[in-house]
C-alpha cells in the first residue's frame, strides 16, 4: 500500500467531526458580527462606560479605570462555568431611543466593596450576603453610572436616549436564581472590562446584550439607522393626494360650469335656525351688505415671496455686541430651609442637611436663572462642573416670565 491509500490527520479530524456533531467547533463572535461591527460596539462601550467610570470616580472618591473592552459571545449553556459563583446582575430598559435589555454583571465581593463605600466606609468586603441596605447602595451607584451611559449615547446617536430605573439580583447559578433577569435569547454579546477602583478592586465586569441590539446599536452608528423612516416617507411623497372639491374650486372655477355638477335645490330653513350662505367662484358678481346694484369682483389675494425664512437664526451683528457681557455662573450644590433658631445654634462642625441625594446632577445657574445641569469632577486640585444636560428651550423662557 502507497502513502496515497492512507488518510492524513486532518482528514480523520474532519470525519471525526462530521460523526460526531458534539464536538464540532463552538461558533465565535465573527459568525455573528463582522470585525467592523465588533470594533464599532466596542469603540460605543470604550465611550459609554468611560462616562460611567466617570460617575462612579465622583460617587465613591476613588479612582476609576475601565479599560478597552473585549467583544465576545457568550451561550446559556455557558453561563454555570462563566459564573461559577455568584454574581451580582443589573439589567435596564431602553425606553427611548433604543428598543433592548442591557446588562451587568459584577462579581458580588466587588459589588460589596461598592456598597461599603457608597455608606460612607473604607471599602472593606463583607463575608456576609448582601443585605437589602447594601443592594440599594449598589442599585443607586449602577443607576448612576446607567445614566451616565445613557447621557453619553445620546451624544454618539444623536437622539435622546433613556433608560428605566436599574433592577438588581442575585445570579447565583448552583439554584438557578435571577437567570430570568438576563435575556432570554440563547447567545448574547459579551463585552468585557477590566474595573479597577483605587486598589480595593482589580476586576472584570461584563456587560450581555442581545445580538439584535447588538446590530441595531451599530447600525445607528454606522448608517445612521433604519432605512424604513426613509422609505416610509419616499412612499408617502408618491401616494397619490386627494384634493377636495372645495380646493379645485378654488383653484379652478370652471369646476362649477361642468355639465356634470349641479347645484343642490336651496331648501327653506326651518324658523329658530340659522345656516350660513354658501361659497360661490371668485369670479361671480355678488351683492354686499343689501346695496342694490353694486357689484364687487372678489379675487384671490396675491401675497409677495417671503423667501427663505430666516427665523431662527441670529442676527451675527447684533450677536456680536453681546459677547463681551459678564454674565455670573453659579452651580448650586442644593437647597433647605431653617428657622431661625436653628440657624443661630449653628456652629464650626454643624451639618445642614440639603435637598439633594447623594450623586444628583447639579444645577448650573446663569443669573440665577437655570440653564443646566452637571456633575461635580476634580480637576488637578479644584472643582468642575461637567455639563450632562442642557434646559430645553422652552423651559428657559418659562423660567424668565
Amino acid at each position: 500500500m502507497t502513502s496515497k491509500d492512507y488518510l492524513s490527520q486532518e482528514e480523520i479530524d474532519a470525519l471525526l467531526k462530521q460523526a460526531d456533531p458534539e464536538t464540532a467547533a463552538e461558533p465565535t463572535v465573527s459568525d455573528y458580527l463582522t470585525p467592523l461591527e465588533q470594533d464599532a460596539l466596542g469603540e460605543i462601550g470604550n465611550i459609554t462606560f468611560g462616562s460611567a467610570a466617570t460617575a462612579l470616580s465622583t460617587l465613591l472618591s476613588k479612582k476609576v479605570d475601565i479599560t478597552t473592552p473585549k467583544v465576545s459571545i457568550i451561550r446559556r449553556s455557558q453561563f454555570e462555568s462563566e459564573f461559577p459563583k455568584p454574581h451580582v446582575a443589573i439589567h435596564v430598559q431602553y425606553v427611548d431611543g433604543f428598543e433592548g435589555m442591557n446588562s451587568l454583571v459584577i462579581k458580588t465581593r466587588d459589588a460589596q466593596v461598592i456598597a461599603d463605600l457608597m455608606l460612607g466606609g473604607e471599602g472593606n468586603a463583607l463575608e456576609e450576603e448582601l443585605n437589602e441596605i447594601h443592594i440599594s447602595a449598589v442599585q443607586e451607584a449602577m443607576n448612576q453610572m446607567m445614566g451616565s451611559s445613557a447621557t453619553s449615547m445620546s451624544t454618539i446617536f444623536n437622539r435622546f436616549v433613556n433608560i428605566s430605573p436599574p433592577g438588581i439580583d442575585i445570579l447565583n447559578m448552583t439554584n438557578g436564581t435571577g437567570v430570568n433577569s438576563l435575556p432570554p435569547d440563547e447567545t448574547l454579546i459579551k463585552i468585557s472590562f477590566r474595573l479597577t477602583i483605587g486598589d480595593l478592586i482589580d476586576s472584570t465586569i461584563m456587560q450581555l446584550l442581545t445580538v439584535k441590539f447588538a446590530k441595531e446599536m451599530v447600525n445607528s452608528l454606522i448608517n445612521g439607522g433604519s432605512s424604513e423612516p426613509a422609505a416610509q416617507e419616499t412612499a408617502a411623497a408618491q401616494a397619490p393626494v386627494h384634493t377636495p372639491p372645495a380646493a379645485q374650486s378654488a383653484v379652478d372655477p370652471a369646476y362649477y360650469q361642468q355639465p356634470a355638477y349641479q347645484q343642490p335645490p336651496m331648501q327653506q330653513p326651518p324658523a329658530g335656525y340659522y345656516y350660513p350662505p354658501q361659497e360661490r367662484p371668485y369670479a361671480e358678481p355678488q351683492h354686499l351688505g343689501g346695496v342694490q346694484g353694486r357689484s364687487v369682483n372678489v379675487q384671490p389675494v396675491q401675497f409677495a415671496n417671503l423667501g427663505t425664512p430666516t427665523f431662527g437664526l441670529p442676527d451675527e451683528n447684533n450677536l456680536n455686541l453681546l459677547m463681551d457681557i459678564p454674565l455670573k455662573v453659579t452651580v448650586e450644590l442644593g437647597r433647605t430651609q431653617k428657622q431661625i433658631k436653628d440657624i443661630l445654634e449653628l456652629s464650626q462642625g454643624s451639618i445642614i442637611e440639603l435637598d439633594k441625594l447623594a450623586g444628583e446632577p447639579v444645577d448650573i445657574l446663569v443669573n440665577n436663572k437655570l440653564i443646566a445641569k452637571g456633575e461635580v469632577v476634580v480637576i488637578d486640585e479644584n472643582f468642575g462642573v461637567r455639563v450632562t444636560d442642557i434646559v430645553s428651550q422652552w423651559d428657559r423662557i418659562q423660567k424668565l416670565q
